[in-house]
Formats: C-alpha cells, sequence, structure tokens
C-alpha cells in the first residue's frame, strides 16, 4: 500500500522532488454535502517517478508545500475537470495554481466529445478500465481503506498518459493556442470570487415588479453571506423557494413573515427571521426610482428562432469536421447573439473561433452560403466544400 504523507516534513520532501519536473498531475477527494466550502479530505499528485496521497486532514499538517508546488511556474499542473480542485487551492491557499492543464477542455477540443466521463476517457486512451467503486465513499473517515488509496493513485497515475495523449495531439495539429484560452479562465480570480450582490441571477426568475426583485436581491444576498459565514449549504440557510416567496409577499414583521407558507412554523421568532426582515426592509426602504428593472426575456433573436436552427446544423457540422465539441466553439445563447447582431461581443466571433465557425456563421446570415439538403445528407452551398452530416 502506497505511504501516506500525514506530516509537514514529508510533504516538504515530496513536493521538492515532484518540483524537478515538467508536469504533475494532481486530484483532490473532498466532501461538500455538509458545508458551503469544499471539505478537503486528501490530495493525490503524480510525477512521471512516483504517486503520493497527501492526507490533508492530518492533525498539524501544513499545506504551504503543496501550495507552493502549485505556482511553481516551471510546473505544469494537469487536472481533469479542475474547476473544483483550484476552487479548493483558491480558498485555502489564496493562490491560483498555473500553469494548468485540463484534460476535461483538451479533450473536447481533440474529438472525444461533449460529455465523455473521465473513465471513459481513460480507456480510450489506455485500455486500461478504472475501478470506480470508490468514487462515493467517505473520503474524511480514518484510516482510509486501501481501494480507497489505490483508487485515488490511479486516478492520477492514468492522468499522466491522458495528458501526453492529448498534449502529442494538440501540438500535432496545432490547437494548443485553442485550449490556452479556456485555461485561462480557469486561472482567472473572477471564475471563484462570489459576489453576494450577484447571486440572485442564479435563481430561477419568477419576479414581475421591481419591488420583488429589489427584495429578491436583498435576500439572496444576505443568504449568501450567512452561508459562507457559517460554510453550510444555501438550502440550510433559507431555500429557494422560501426567497421567492418572501420575494413575492415582502413583509415587514414577524407576523406577516410567519403567515408564509414556505417558512416553518416558530421561525418568524428568531434571529434569522430579524436577519431577513431586515433585508426586506432594506429593499421596501428603497426610494421608487432606485427600484431595480426586471429583466426582460427577450425571445431568440428577436423572435427569429429559426435563424438560430441553421446556425445550430452549422455548428454541429464545423463540430463535426474538425473534431471539437460543439459547446466550446459556441453555446446557444452565443448563437441567439449572433443571430441578432453581427458584431456581437460573444467567443464565438473572436480569436480561434471566429476563424473555425465565425465567419461562416456570419456568412449565412448574408446569405453568402446556405444549407442543402442533399438526400439525406446536409450541406454546404457557396463556399468551399465542408463534409457533410446525416440528416436528423
Amino acid at each position: 500500500m502506497t505511504d501516506i504523507i500525514t506530516t509537514t516534513e514529508a510533504l516538504a520532501a515530496a513536493c521538492d522532488r515532484l518540483a524537478k519536473f515538467e508536469f504533475v498531475t494532481v486530484d483532490t477527494e473532498f466532501m461538500r454535502e455538509t458545508t458551503y466550502w469544499p471539505k478537503l479530505c486528501i490530495i493525490q499528485i503524480a510525477s512521471t517517478d512516483e504517486a503520493v496521497v497527501i492526507d490533508a486532514e492530518a492533525p498539524g499538517l501544513d499545506l504551504a508545500p503543496f501550495f507552493a508546488l502549485m505556482a511553481n511556474e516551471a510546473v505544469v499542473k494537469v487536472f481533469h475537470a479542475a474547476r473544483q480542485d483550484i476552487e479548493i487551492v483558491w480558498h485555502l491557499g489564496g493562490i491560483l495554481p498555473h500553469p494548468i492543464f485540463d484534460t476535461q477542455v483538451a479533450a473536447m477540443v481533440c474529438g472525444f466529445g461533449e460529455s465523455i466521463s473521465y473513465d471513459q476517457l481513460v480507456g480510450r486512451i489506455t485500455g486500461h478500465p478504472i475501478d470506480k467503486s470508490s468514487r462515493f465513499t467517505d473520503w474524511s473517515r480514518r484510516p482510509l481503506t486501501p481501494q480507497q488509496v489505490e483508487y485515488a493513485i490511479a486516478d492520477v497515475t492514468h492522468l499522466r498518459d491522458v495528458y501526453k495523449a492529448l498534449k502529442e495531439k494538440l501540438d500535432k495539429e496545432n490547437r494548443n493556442d485553442w485550449v490556452a484560452e479556456e485555461m485561462n479562465v480557469l486561472t482567472s480570480v473572477d471564475t471563484y470570487q462570489v459576489d453576494p450582490a450577484n447571486v440572485w441571477k442564479r435563481l430561477k426568475m419568477r419576479i414581475k415588479k421591481p419591488l420583488q426583485l429589489a427584495v429578491l436581491m436583498e435576500v439572496a444576498a444576505w443568504r449568501e453571506r450567512e452561508a459562507q459565514a457559517r460554510d453550510v449549504p444555501r438550502g440550510r440557510i433559507l431555500k429557494d423557494d422560501a426567497i421567492y416567496e418572501i420575494a413575492e409577499q415582502h413583509p415587514t414583521t414577524a407576523e406577516a413573515l410567519a403567515r408564509l407558507r414556505t417558512i416553518p412554523r416558530g421561525f418568524e421568532r428568531s434571529r434569522t427571521a430579524e436577519d431577513i426582515l431586515a433585508a426586506v426592509k432594506k429593499a421596501v426602504d428603497l426610494p421608487k426610482d432606485k427600484l431595480p428593472k426586471v429583466p426582460k426575456v427577450k425571445p431568440a433573436s428577436d423572435g427569429n428562432g429559426a435563424a438560430v436552427d441553421l446556425l445550430k446544423v452549422l455548428l454541429k457540422m464545423t463540430s463535426e469536421e474538425h473534431g471539437v465539441a460543439a459547446r466550446v466553439i459556441a453555446t446557444v445563447d452565443d448563437l441567439e447573439a449572433i443571430a441578432g447582431d453581427n458584431n456581437a461581443d460573444v467567443p464565438p466571433l473572436h480569436g480561434w473561433r471566429r476563424e473555425l465557425f465565425g465567419e461562416q456563421a456570419l456568412k449565412l446570415k448574408r446569405g453568402d452560403i446556405s444549407l442543402r439538403l442533399d438526400g439525406r445528407r446536409v450541406t454546404i452551398v457557396g463556399d468551399a466544400p465542408k463534409p457533410a452530416i446525416e440528416a436528423a
């Protein structure tokens, strides 16, 4: 069984060894069911020579050597689906790993599709199956079982082969810049900072009046701050349905709050209820000219859904021709923006995406090219020939 690092001295020695390599593969196991912030349990790191498991919960362990390795510009940190791992490093260490390589993003750029799982990717590239039986075990329990450690190690040792294969393909097809753009997003502080004032945007819009929106914004912001401070999930502070009802009814007294169906009996007498009523009152006291405007739900492309559908077909053709997952090139929101505005400030009209897809999309809008159904195959007319796709 692999030795588990539990002391700062052993961690520092391991990180010194790992820092001598061009790249290391990194993964974490964490729990988040009962907390706001992810609770880090173990860290796995591998070089081409060794793999180590770090018990992040070991008493007295200082993770500073690990954070130093993550910040080491001479070592590429390889993750799969890096966002949550990086969020942990950012929250605990205050640094963003750099430079990084996310094999999930690279796989989409290299033609492995949009939804391939890590174990499927490993199987496709290495031919080795991954034992998934330990994936959803309790990583906070000690001691770790041999099966858990074996699973954890396998994640980063297989990741070495996945990285090498994807990097070779990117080099061969000259697509490293395509992946680099996505890595810039993953290593931006803005990606991981949660502004309580903006969390209302994550809620489904059921609001129709400015005052209701003002209350929604204030209560949602209060809940976010409270969840962060207590380190508990948002829903344990206040359910979404309760926020919607409070926004619609905007109660300003304990008695009015108690009448809401989403509020438990007796809740109105709690300290939490006082905070909620204070948030509601703050919104209610706003002058009318200071109330927020309710966002309007615009129809796709100003009602021209057919244009978006045509762009979807073009996107699918482009995706299959170049072996790049469609959502890496453009989202539905992007297509709607392009359908309504030739100068929309969206990724498909910038950089390599414009060259790959954006210019063709604009040509389709102008009528310079068209799509034709040739039997059961869709083809482009009026431009350089494109590989066809089967009609649905």
